[in-house]
Order: structure tokens, then C-alpha cells, then sequence
């Protein structure tokens, strides 16, 4: 059983088998249309489509050929004709049973007229007719024949076919080859010109872009556009933008120019594409499309692009059994297509997926670059890897290499004889799941830019929403809040408006931080303003609010937070109230010296400042996690590039009774497994020259990123400070609870199922050690005496602090909580 498409190749050795009993089934896709068979003595002959081609005569030919020229040159009728068969190119196949009986035409499947249809057959259309037989003639020793005279014209004389003497053989029709002449092919790259002698007036005429336009115009203006019957190969890692650019091509064609295009999805399904097309078009949030999440107002603007997205001209082939040849089978099921998008080649081999795997990739890139050639059509595929020895093997003529830094996609365009041509910068607006000009990165590459530039906090990359759909716009400055506390006068909600400069870091964070105000609005509501209620409804849903503020915020990001991997033995509690094996480094620290000297009298009396760290586990969120499964590497050593757990064979010693130790009060000897950001401590406090560098004998790490957390711990920072200076206590302890009961949930807690990870948890809570401990070795440098430090936030010194620490009550400040004599008084 063979396709069509490949049937075409050989179908004179299909019938020479076909006549000598071995019948021969061709499909279209997987549904059987036609069988070829041995003819009956008196079977009525197929009549042949008419073929352009130059036939030299042989004895299965020449019959064939005397009765076509019967009208012009009449000769003798052959007494036996070979019969033909009709070939699988014409748009119907008619045929006839083994009893001469005529059969119905094979009909052709209906073409889709809606994004994201499948081929199929309109309800007006007919059922698709049975598999047709078609006759064919046994090989047999022929009955003689007159020969056939072919008439002369200008460019030759007279031939003359002679019977064969030996057994009938299929020679193949000699297909003529396509010339142009250099002026045809200048045609292609240059405009028109005027012959010599003529005068018109001069007008500068551009060279004309031949291809379509992908969407991106620094690309265009690189490649001329996707070009007809050349093949573009995107190659780049996972995460980095291929199948963005496959996307962008597809949308842009049959969406903007209006050409049919067709996708074929290997490994992505129909709903993949349209939410990606969807997103970028509009634009909405890619996540919460998917989630089912739009506000009202994206709702209605979707609603209102259905009709022209529904009626583009794209189709999509999702089908696990998606080969080249199907795609290939497609191509002429769909007329005036203009672009073939392949997304995706995939480098790991998967049974399921029959374009994967290295060996296939290579057979695939060469099988879709002559489906380009023969064509005459731009065919686009992804690949999902940038390999270079890979992509070298490949020897193709052009291919696009993507690598992604950030937000920021650079682009090497290269040609195979002429080598890189050149390298873009691009903009990655994974927001919206799509790539776009690095000049306005906001702006819709299909739509023309608005005519006001944008202000710094509408213009920057880490906002979701573009302001013209942002579902909550920023109220007028003399509108008044829509929530006041009952117990305070109405006052205005800051952290509704970015602060001035464009927020932090410059950065506009309204959409994230309105997440946290319809929450506190929500509860101050149904609690009938009272302020102690809402505060403790809104601490009861802190960890999953919290989960879906970092979701939101983790748009774009490259990590799936939610493939945790499996969890270590010694990471895993061995009771279900207890520890597991890892030590952090809890400070319970004294001064003993100073305590000792106290009560001998040894040491004048002091008046002790109990000191609190603001917002310490929010602070910690900047810190090195591990991106990945943790790896045992049994040679220990320390990279900074990576980032998990370490096993040294002893504490080290440490020898400054007026500073902490590094890793809190541990008294056991022998072997503990310590994380990173203990062992970090322990790194600088070497460089200090306050003790030996760790030695690490074990270590079980994965690629680190300081950059997991940092856009959750900005935004709860932004908040965290516009509350505070309305003077906000409920949104105050509600953004405390959400980072705190954060951190405590992403071990083992049956609270927060969405992220199991207690190598964060424990790197987390040991940061929040490590800077505490920062803060005393600063104090300690600046003359002030470090009398306890305790848990995370609370530093004990004697002295002028406020010459060391600034007052107040943002992250990077101190505050007093209490004040009090050493030593203490009798009470007697």
C-alpha cells in the first residue's frame, strides 16, 4: 500500500507489478482510493489524461500514440492496444471495474475554511466514493501490430516504432527540463529595467520583495521575505524562539496578506497553535488564555477578532502520524497555497512522532527543501536545537540560529556557501508569545505603532498587558479610592499608580500589584470593613493567592516551576512532624564574652538595641536556586554556576567569639549536609579571612538562576511599600503572609500542592540567615557590639546604630522593637 505522492514516482513499476498478479493499493493519507489489478480479456480500456510530454515510441506506446494522431494521420487501428491507467495527478480518476463497467469519480477532500478545521468533507459534498479498481493488462507476448508513423514537423523527421521481440517493458516518459534564460532569472532578483535608446522619466524603483513577510521586519529586510522555493530552517534550543518565528510567519500570511498557508503541527496540537495566534494578534496574556483567565474586557476584544481569525485561510495538520510525505500529499489539496510552516523537527526520537530523531530530521530537512524546490513554495521549519555540528550535517541553504538572552533574542542568518550574512537583535515578548522589532517591542508587528511613544511604564517588558487592554486602568488622580477602612477617613490607594520614575527598577508593576488590591478590596467588602476580619480571611488564602501572583509573574520565564523533580532520601522528613537531614544555618547566638565580662563587672554596663530586619524571607528571595533535578556529582568541589546541596565531613572552626557563626549553633560532630546559601557564607567569610574555605566531599546541585524569584519579590516589594506609606495595615499583613507562608509551603506541605521543592525552602531560609549575619559582621566593622542575633530578623547591638543602619520600615531599613540594659537590674 503506497501514498499517492509516492506512487506518482514509480507508477510503471506499480503497474508492471499490478500486471503480473501482484495487485497494488493507493491511498490518500490512511483511507485506500484505488487498486490496480490485472485487466479482464475484455475490458473496456482507461482513457489516459492527456499528457504534455515527448514519448519515445515503444511497443506500449506507439498504439497509444497512432490513435491520438488518428485525425491528422490516419494509419491503421492496432488490433490489441495495451490499455492505460489513469495516473493519481488528475483532479478525478475515472476507471472501470474488471467488467467494463464505468465507477463514479474519486472526489476531492474539501478544503477548510476556518482556523484550526480539519480536512474534511463539507455536509453538501457527496461521501467519499469506495477504492477504485483499475485494470491492468497482464504482461503477455503481444499480437503483432502495424507500426505507427509519428509525422514529421520542422525539428524532425519521421519515426517509426517497430514491434518488440522480446517481452514488454515500462520505460519511464522522458520529462523535459526547465530552462530560463539569465533574463528571466534576473527578473527574479531585479526590477524592470529600460531598454537603450528609450527615454522615461527616472523614478527610483526598489528592488522588489518577491517573499512574504514573516512579521518581523528586521527579518524581512534581512531575507527579502520567505522567497518561493527555497527552504528556511529556525534553528534554536527549547525556549528560545523557533517556534515563535513559525507562528509569527504563519499568522502573518494568512492573516494579514490573506494567503492560504499550511501548518503542520508535529508534536503541538490545533488548541497550541490558536492560542499562540490569538495571544500574539491581539494581544492578550498567552497563560491566562490558556487558563481561561481573560478579563471581561479581553474577553470582548476576543470576541469581537473571532470572525477574521476564524476566517483566515490557515490550516493546521496536528496528526501523530505527520510525515513529510502527508504534508507533501497536502500541498495539492490546497489551491494558491502560498507557505508550508513545519513546527516543529524534534532532535530527541520519539516513537509517536515520526519527525524526530536525528536520523529523521536529516531525511525530513532534505525531503521538505525539495517539497520547496518543486513547488515552488517558501517552506519554514522549526528545529528544535542549535547544535552546530547538527545544523553543519544538515547542509541546507539557509538557516536562521536564534539564542536568547533575557528578554533579548539574537538572530544568525546564514547562508551555506556564503556563510553567516547576518545577526539581528530581537525582542522577546513572551507575554504574548511572540517575537517582535527590538525598536518598539509593545507594538503589534502586523499594526502600525501608535502615534504617542509610550511612556517608560507601558513600555516595559515585564508588563503583561499592553495599556490600551489593560482590564484595570489607572483611576483619575481626583477619583477617590474605591475602599476606604472604615476605622481612617477615605484616603487615595497609591499602589493603584506606579510611583514616579515608572516603579522599581523602573519598571511598571500595576497589573501584578492590582492582583493584591481587588484581594484586600474583595475581603474588606465582604467582611463589611471590618479590618481584623479581612485581615484574617486574607491570611487564609495568602498561599494560594501567593501561588497565582508568582504564576503571573513567571509569564515568559524558561523554568517550569511546576516539573518539580523527585525528592531526595535526605531531603525527605522521616516523621511527619520532624526534619529532614539538612542543617541551616539558624542563628541562637550570645556573646558569651561580653555576657561573662558583664556580670564579673569586668565590663561597664550597656544599654542593648533589639533591632528587626523588615520583611527578611522576602528579602531572601534574591538567591541562587537550582533550575533542575539535583545531580550527585561524588567529587564534591563548588562551581558558582550551580546551585543545591553539599556534604562536608566536619563544621568548620570558627574563632571570633564577637561574631556569629556562619552556620548557627551546631554542636554535633562529624559529617552535615549544608545548602547553598550556607555554603556561599561560608565562601565569603574565607575571602574575609575569618576562617578556612568549606571543604566539600559530596555534592548533589543543578544549573542555578538568581532570577526565579525576582520579579515576584519586586512586585511584592513594590506593594509592600505603597501600603506602607498609605498607611495600609491590612494589605501590609497580607503581602507578610503571602511571602512567608510561600516559603514555608514549597517543601513538604499538603497547603501548597503546586511547587514541591524543599532545596528552595531550606536555600531560602539559610539566605535570610546568611544576611542577617551580614548585617552583624557590618555592625561589628563599625564599631558597634554584636550582643545576640536571633532567627532572621533580630539583631541585638550596643552603640549608635542609626550611624550604621538607616530607620524605617522599607527591606533595605532597621527598626527598634525594644530597648533594654545589660546588665539586667536585681530584682531583689
Amino acid at each position: 500500500m503506497l501514498g499517492i505522492a509516492d506512487a506518482r514516482k514509480k507508477l510503471g513499476d506499480l503497474i508492471e507489478y499490478a500486471a503480473k498478479g501482484h495487485p497494488q493499493v493507493l491511498r490518500r493519507h490512511a483511507t485506500p482510493v484505488a487498486v490496480l489489478l490485472p485487466a479482464a480479456e475484455d475490458a473496456t480500456p482507461v482513457p489516459a489524461a492527456p499528457d504534455t510530454t515527448t514519448l519515445q515510441p515503444t511497443q506500449e506506446t506507439a498504439p497509444a500514440e497512432a490513435a491520438t494522431e488518428a485525425a491528422s494521420n490516419p494509419a491503421p487501428a492496432p488490433t490489441n492496444p495495451a490499455p492505460t491507467t489513469a495516473t493519481a495527478s488528475a483532479p478525478t480518476v475515472p476507471s472501470t471495474t474488471p467488467t467494463g463497467t464505468p465507477t463514479a469519480d474519486i472526489p476531492t477532500p474539501a478544503i477548510p475554511t476556518a482556523l484550526g478545521t480539519t480536512r474534511s468533507a463539507p455536509a453538501s459534498q457527496p461521501p467519499a466514493a469506495p477504492p477504485i479498481t483499475v485494470p491492468v493488462t497482464p504482461s503477455a507476448p503481444p499480437k503483432p501490430s502495424p507500426p505507427a508513423t509519428i509525422p514529421a514537423t520542422p525539428d524532425a523527421s519521421h519515426e517509426t516504432a517497430t514491434p518488440a521481440t522480446s517481452p514488454r517493458t515500462t520505460t519511464a516518459p522522458r520529462t523535459s527540463r526547465r530552462l530560463a534564460a539569465l533574463a528571466q532569472a534576473l527578473d527574479t532578483v531585479l526590477p524592470p529595467t529600460t531598454p537603450a535608446g528609450e527615454t522615461t522619466t527616472p523614478t527610483p524603483t526598489p528592488t522588489p520583495q518577491m517573499g512574504l513577510p514573516t512579521g518581523i521586519r528586521a527579518l524581512d529586510d534581512t531575507l527579502g521575505g520567505l522567497q518561493p522555493g527555497r527552504f528556511y530552517l529556525v534553528a534554536a534550543a527549547p525556549g528560545a524562539g523557533s517556534s515563535l518565528i513559525a507562528t509569527a510567519a504563519a499568522r502573518t500570511s494568512a492573516l494579514d496578506q490573506h494567503q492560504p498557508v499550511l501548518y503542520a503541527a508535529s508534536g503541538l496540537t490545533r488548541a497550541d497553535i490558536a492560542a499562540r495566534i490569538v495571544a500574539a494578534h491581539l494581544p492578550v496574556d498567552y497563560r491566562r488564555l490558556r487558563a481561561g483567565r481573560l478579563t471581561p474586557t479581553e474577553q470582548d476584544d476576543v470576541a469581537a477578532l473571532h470572525h477574521l481569525l476564524a476566517s483566515a485561510p490557515l490550516y493546521i495538520d496536528d496528526g501523530t502520524d505527520l510525515t513529510t510525505a502527508a504534508i507533501a500529499e497536502s500541498v495539492p489539496d490546497l489551491p494558491g497555497l502560498a507557505l508550508v510552516v513545519v513546527d516543529r523537527l524534534q532532535t530527541t526520537e520519539d516513537p509517536r512522532l515520526p519527525l524526530s530523531g536525528p536520523a529523521q530530521i536529516t531525511d525530513a530537512a532534505q525531503a521538505l527543501a525539495h517539497l520547496a524546490r518543486t513547488h515552488g513554495l517558501p517552506v519554514l521549519a522549526a528545529l528544535d536545537t542549535d547544535d552546530p555540528r547538527l545544523i553543519a550535517a544538515l547542509g541546507l541553504d539557509i538557516t536562521i540560529t536564534l539564542t536568547r538572552d533575557v528578554d533579548q533574542i539574537h538572530a544568525t542568518i546564514t547562508e551555506r556557501d556564503l556563510g553567516p550574512q547576518a545577526t539581528l537583535a530581537l525582542h522577546a515578548d513572551l507575554a504574548h508569545a511572540r517575537i517582535t522589532d527590538p525598536g518598539n517591542p509593545h507594538a503589534s508587528p502586523t499594526t502600525p505603532a501608535p502615534q504617542a511613544p509610550p511612556t517608560p511604564s507601558t513600555a516595559s517588558p515585564d508588563t503583561p498587558v499592553q495599556a490600551h487592554t489593560s482590564p484595570l486602568p489607572d483611576p483619575a488622580p481626583t477619583d477617590p479610592a474605591p475602599t476606604a477602612h472604615p476605622a481612617t477617613s477615605p484616603k487615595p490607594q497609591p499602589h493603584r499608580t506606579a510611583p514616579p520614575g515608572g516603579g522599581y527598577a523602573n519598571r511598571d508593576y500595576n497589573y501584578f500589584i492590582d492582583m493584591i488590591t481587588r484581594a484586600v478590596d474583595e475581603a474588606l467588602h465582604d467582611s463589611d470593613g471590618d479590618v481584623t476580619a479581612a485581615t484574617e480571611a486574607l491570611v487564609k488564602k495568602a498561599v494560594p493567592n501567593a501561588m497565582a501572583l508568582f504564576e503571573a509573574t513567571r509569564v515568559g520565564g524558561n523554568y517550569e516551576y511546576t516539573v518539580y523533580p523527585e525528592t531526595l532520601e535526605f531531603l525527605r522528613k522521616k516523621t511527619k512532624g520532624g526534619a529532614d537531614e539538612i542543617w541551616e544555618g539558624r542563628h541562637n547566638w550570645t556573646n558569651t564574652h561580653l555576657m561573662e565580662a558583664l556580670q564579673n563587672g569586668t565590663h561597664p554596663p550597656i544599654t542593648v538595641n533589639a533591632l528587626d530586619t523588615n520583611a527578611s524571607f522576602l528579602s531572601a528571595f534574591k538567591t541562587h536556586l537550582p533550575i533542575g533535578t539535583l545531580i550527585h556529582e561524588p567529587n564534591g568541589g563548588f562551581d558558582p554556576k550551580r546551585s543545591g546541596i553539599y556534604r562536608l565531613p566536619t563544621c568548620p572552626t570558627w574563632h571570633h567569639p564577637h561574631l556569629p557563626d556562619p552556620i548557627g549553633n551546631r554542636r554535633e560532630d562529624g559529617p552535615v549536609l549544608l545548602d547553598d546559601a550556607t555554603i556561599r557564607l561560608l565562601i565569603r567569610c574565607a575571602r574575609l579571612g575569618l576562617c578556612e574555605a568549606p571543604h566539600i566531599t559530596e555534592r548533589w546541585t543543578s544549573g542555578t538562576s538568581e532570577g526565579l524569584l525576582e520579579k515576584f519579590r519586586r512586585v511584592l516589594t513594590e506593594a509592600r511599600t505603597n501600603a506602607i506609606k498609605a498607611d495600609d495595615t491590612v494589605t501590609v499583613e497580607y503581602i507578610k503572609a503571602m511571602y512567608s507562608k510561600f516559603t514555608s509551603t514549597i517543601g513538604e506541605s499538603s497547603v501548597n500542592r503546586d511547587i514541591r521543592r524543599p532545596d528552595w525552602m531550606h536555600i531560602i531560609r539559610s539566605q535570610a540567615f546568611a544576611n542577617l549575619w551580614y548585617k552583624s559582621h557590618r555592625a561589628h566593622s563599625n564599631g558597634l557590639t554584636v550582643v545576640r542575633v536571633r532567627g532572621t530578623d533580630e539583631l541585638h547591638v550596643a552603640g549608635d546604630w542609626r550611624t550604621v543602619f538607616t530607620e524605617g520600615r522599607l527591606t533595605t531599613q532597621m527598626k527598634q522593637k525594644d530597648q533594654y540594659p545589660l546588665p539586667r537590674k536585681s530584682t531583689r
